[in-house]
């Protein structure tokens, strides 16, 4: 998706504002890394016939010129539509990356994933470089994406890298997502094993096809990928050296949750948009809620595309009942105007059985291996006062902090492609969690511990060019 560059006119902000709005919703809703010359340029891809990943229902192996999204957007390794909306425009894509991709899926029982025409849930892409450094990344995806969505924002970047990559759609994909499963929390609680399963399958490829384990294997994503990698850290520290988590969802059987806040969004919001004498104690109850002052120029873009449904998807996934039998509720409901209105929802007051299906995917802080995590100050989706604020008092509570570096980033949002729209106002990530990245390989390869927990300020150089060049943590 192509976004407008710099500065933009209220229209030309409105129109691009829809096409974010759009893309959205569609998809929605050892050593340092050096990497290692093959060893002998004929023997590129010989080893495709024998690789297996192991448990899989199905696999599709390809001998590749080009493992980013340089080559396989145009060969059909990729599917675009599952990363819109994640990266600023002017994003560059490295290339020279030759290697092995493998695509399937695992048994499942579920069909919301339609690439390839297979029609097929717990889908996953293992892609093998020629030049390997060693190391595997594994990930799952944002949102209800599918396992092609992080391969513009951190594919590219760790397979040029030489890293050895593998991602899942975690099980179950779009906005119907909570029709999986038997019991509320059931499709949440397969994204965790999808992952697991997945990491495990990709070390024993890795074996098949440089005949050695990898020497690291990191976990990293971003939203509900975040949220995995913190809790694969906690309860599978065993099969990986560390992780970085990009605003991960912080779910609590007590809260915060997404339910402790995004009612308030939608009961204050609408008040606030209209003005008049309301307005002001409307955006106080928002801030109370959470959502930090500054950031009222996102509320409108955000009630308009996550805040109504992720509410309803979510909570329809642990809390069907709520509204009887409809399902996810009722769009863009008023309070009080309708039986079952998300707008009403009062998470603290709803039954037992609700606690306990958010308490089985619930984190806890007690990670077992290093752990960075970044997070805007102006996401306003999980907004960082009741998330990554309190995972990262979670941690220290449970006496793991110094297995943690926590950096709040100025300016940050929860989606990069903003950025393009809000020049003035906002700064990517993307650069951020790159930095991260690389002071956890120093962290674990040197013993060079990351700078302490610290809000990392919008750099002064505020230009697209220069907000996409770096981010440093340690000034």
């Amino acid at each position: 998706m192509d976004l407008l560059p710099g500065a933009a006119s209220p229209s030309r902000r409105r129109t691009a504002l829809g096409a974010v709005a759009l893309a959205a919703a569609a998809a929605l809703l050892p050593s340092h890394a050096v990497a290692r010359p093959a060893a002998d340029p004929a023997h590129h891809c010989a080893h495709l016939p024998h690789l297996r990943v192991p448990g899989a229902a199905h696999q599709q192996a390809d001998c590749l010129s080009e493992l980013t999204t340089a080559g396989t957007v145009g060969s059909g390794h990729t599917d675009p539509a599952d990363w819109a909306g994640l990266t600023p425009g002017n994003l560059a894509v490295p290339r020279g990356v030759p290697g092995i991709q493998i695509d399937g899926y695992f048994p499942d029982t579920s069909a919301t994933n339609t690439n390839h025409g297979w029609n097929h849930d717990a889908q996953f892409v293992v892609r093998l470089p020629d030049r390997w450094n060693g190391g595997l990344v594994v990930a799952g995806t944002p949102g209800n994406r599918e396992q092609y969505a992080n391969d513009r924002a951190i594919a590219d970047w760790v397979l040029a890298r030489g890293y050895a990559y593998a991602a899942t759609d975690k099980g179950n994909t779009g906005l119907a997502f909570h029709r999986d499963g038997s019991r509320p929390g059931d499709a949440v609680a397969e994204w965790n094993t999808r992952l697991t399963q997945l990491t495990r399958a990709a070390r024993t490829v890795i074996a098949q096809r440089y005949h050695r384990p990898p020497a690291r294997t990191l976990v990293t994503g971003m939203s509900n990928g975040g949220y995995l990698v913190r809790w694969q850290l906690e309860n599978h520290p065993e099969l990986y050296d560390g992780g970085v988590d990009w605003e991960g969802t912080l779910w609590r059987s007590d809260g915060p949750n997404l339910f402790t806040f995004l009612p308030s969004a939608l009961h204050h919001h609408p008040v606030h948009a209209a003005g008049g004498p309301a307005a002001d104690q409307a955006r106080e109850q928002l801030h109370r809620a959470g959502f930090p002052a500054g950031s009222e120029f996102l509320w409108p873009f955000h009630h308009q595309v996550y805040w109504d449904l992720t509410q309803r998807i979510y909570r329809e996934e642990f809390d069907p009942a709520f509204d009887g039998a409809t399902e996810a509720g009722t769009p863009y409901c008023a309070p009080g105007s309708a039986p079952g209105c998300d707008a009403d929802y009062d998470y603290p007051a709803r039954p037992a059985d609700v606690h306990q299906a958010v308490q089985r995917v619930s984190l806890t802080g007690r990670i077992g291996r290093p752990l960075i995590t970044i997070h805007g100050t102006l996401d306003v989706l999980l907004p960082i006062g009741r998330d990554s604020d309190v995972y990262a008092r979670m941690v220290r509570e449970a006496g793991r902090g110094d297995l943690h570096r926590y950096y709040r980033i100025e300016d940050g949002t929860h989606t990069d492609a903003l950025v393009d729209i809000f020049p003035d106002r906002l700064r990517p990530l993307l650069p951020c969690h790159r930095s991260a990245f690389t002071a956890l390989e120093d962290w674990l390869t040197a013993g060079h511990r990351p700078p302490a927990d610290r809000t990392v300020p919008r750099p002064e150089d505020a230009s697209p060019s220069a907000l996409l060049t770096g981010c440093r943590l340690d000034g």
